[in-house]
């Protein structure tokens, strides 16, 4: 496909490509925008000559993204999120101190649970012109760090240090190892023996390999969805589980917590963003009240 003389792409096209990939069609991102199909089109199949290539694949159904249209989708979002940190904080010049305007923030089940409350609080007081929207998504894959790459979220609560990196573009900063555990109904007197219940997000490569060297762990029975449903199946009797220090906060007066001892598994909680937005206003506010509520002793 020829390129034309002008590759840039105008913000009002960058919205195109996003609505598009958000609406999954162009009759649909037309009428998200209030424009006409044939508008979209247009400016699709500019934005495909200025690139150099095809970014959606067109059927009856509907638009879906090729790997170049996921590519600049993912870049459309996080230069138009720099667009709008860019007038904020430009209007703000004058008082550098009062960061202000949307923060979208995404995080895993027990981070948002347990870790975010108290942090968007002391953020609430400090900084009420700051608007923060929280995204639960599950630490499988790319995770929560996927949505930061792919223009969805500001900043994310992650679990690093596992053998998949960051995406390229992103930066990422350590807050806590958190620690895991053996969870078990109350009472029993012999909880390794009890059936195993787990869930996807449990195993990542930073446990793995202790996993693999405890003989005396069975293979899951039991897989839940989410680690909450985990803590109501061992709360109720139905095995016991290897579980991280956030999913334990306020867990059951049913189960018990026991130490796995010296060599335990852990991970590493920690967040990430763009080298871009790492210097905006409002992730600077966010990442000084999570580093000063982050749990003592994980």
């Amino acid at each position: 496909m020829a390129r034309t003389t002008d590759p840039d792409l105008a913000p009002h096209e960058l919205r195109i490509l996003v609505a598009v990939a958000d609406t999954g069609g162009f009759s649909a991102a037309a009428d998200a925008l209030g424009v006409t199909q044939s508008a979209v089109s247009h400016s699709v199949r500019g934005s495909e000559r200025k690139i150099g290539a095809v970014l959606f694949d067109r059927a009856r159904t509907g638009a879906r993204p090729t790997p170049a249209g996921e590519k600049a989708v993912a870049h459309a979002r996080r230069i138009l999120r720099l667009l709008q940190v860019l007038t904020a904080e430009a209007r703000e010049a004058a008082r550098p101190d009062a960061a202000r305007g949307p923060l979208r923030i995404a995080a895993f089940r027990s981070a948002a649970l347990h870790l975010l409350p108290p942090v968007l609080e002391r953020l609430r007081a400090r900084h009420p012109g700051i608007e923060p929207r929280v995204r639960i998504v599950r630490e499988v894959g790319r995770g929560t760090a996927g949505e930061v790459a792919d223009g969805k979220a500001d900043i994310a609560i992650a679990t690093l240090g596992g053998s998949v990196p960051p995406p390229p573009g992103l930066v990422a900063s350590g807050l806590f190892d958190e620690p895991y555990a053996l969870v078990h109904p109350e009472g029993h007197t012999d909880p390794r023996s009890l059936p195993l219940v787990d869930w996807a997000e449990n195993c990542g490569s930073y446990t793995r390999r202790w996993w693999a060297a405890q003989d005396w762990i069975p293979a899951a029975t039991v897989e839940a969805e989410d680690d909450g449903t985990v803590l109501s199946l061992v709360s109720a009797g139905h095995g016991m589980a290897i579980m991280p220090a956030l999913s334990l906060t306020g867990a059951p007066e049913a189960v018990s917590v026991t130490d796995l001892g010296s060599d335990r598994p852990t991970r590493q909680v920690g967040y990430v963003t763009t080298s871009e937005l790492a210097r905006s206003a409002v992730v600077r506010a966010f990442v000084r009240e999570l580093r000063a509520t982050v749990p003592q002793g994980c």
